[in-house]
């Protein structure tokens, strides 16, 4: 039975943590959440400096690690990686599901450099593992698309591509894969179809009610490039079943 399994989830306050963890604990696992703030309930540990993680992978037997700090990622996600699976593998945790992000070796960016390299402490730390890269959630689409409508026109490069993926169905991926041993390997997960900018856009006011300008501008630089030639997408198998429609429906 799964109440035998401890699984402890990093990053577990965080937009899929708070889905990751109901739907473990639904399935039966004792789940122990993480949390840098002490929190009634959560066991308290620091990636960033390693106050205690010994406490919190004590009698683990899966982590889900899902902590990110966009802004720092050197000292989160790369060197607090490193020390959480050096306590982890002293503590003789079996299985560690690191969640990546899709697209990290295609599309340049500094963020997916450190992601990168947070893979490769994973690869590294001796504890067999399963690295799943998720596509971008829809709710982070959506955010996108608000940023670049501040200024009264929505701004957009029309080519661009996105693939985004439900929360819920990263979270149900998440809790397959902690079903069986690890894999040892790095899979791509994401939404159920590819969109351009422009699809995405169009959608967005449709379901909102608006009628903005759209201002169609091919964006310069390496970056850009990458996600208009699909970097961000992927043919990977199996895929979420939520569509962005679908969230567009159940929030407008």
């Amino acid at each position: 039975m799964n109440e035998n399994i401890t699984v402890l989830v990093t990053g577990a306050s965080g937009t899929l943590g708070s889905a990751v963890t109901p739907r473990l604990a639904k399935q039966g696992y004792a789940v122990r959440p993480m949390t840098r703030s002490a929190r009634a309930g959560w066991v308290t540990a620091d990636l960033r400096t390693g106050e205690g993680l010994d406490d919190a992978v004590r009698g683990v037997d899966v982590i889900v690690h899902l902590a990110s700090s966009p802004g720092r990622p050197q000292r989160t996600d790369v060197e607090g990686t490193r020390r959480l699976l050096d306590a982890a593998r002293k503590a003789g945790v079996g299985h560690v599901l690191y969640v990546s992000i899709n697209g990290i070796d295609r599309v340049p960016y500094a963020y997916y450099r450190a992601k990168l390299e947070t893979e490769k402490v994973v690869q590294a730390s001796g504890i067999p593992y399963t690295i799943l890269r998720a596509a971008q959630f829809h709710d982070f689409a959506e955010t996108m698309l608000s940023a670049l409508s501040k200024l009264g026109p929505v701004i957009v490069d029309p080519t661009w591509q996105l693939q985004p993926v439900a929360i819920e169905d990263v979270a149900e991926r998440i809790a397959e894969l902690i079903a069986h041993p690890a894999t040892g390997g790095t899979t791509e997960y994401a939404g159920p179809q590819v969109h351009t900018f422009d699809d995405l856009v169009r959608s967005w006011l449709r379901a909102r009610g608006r009628k903005r300008p759209v201002w169609r501008v091919r964006i310069p630089g390496r970056m850009a490039r990458a996600i208009r030639d699909g970097g961000q997408t992927t043919t990977a198998t199996p895929t979420g079943t939520r569509t962005w429609e679908d969230y567009l429906a159940a929030k407008y």
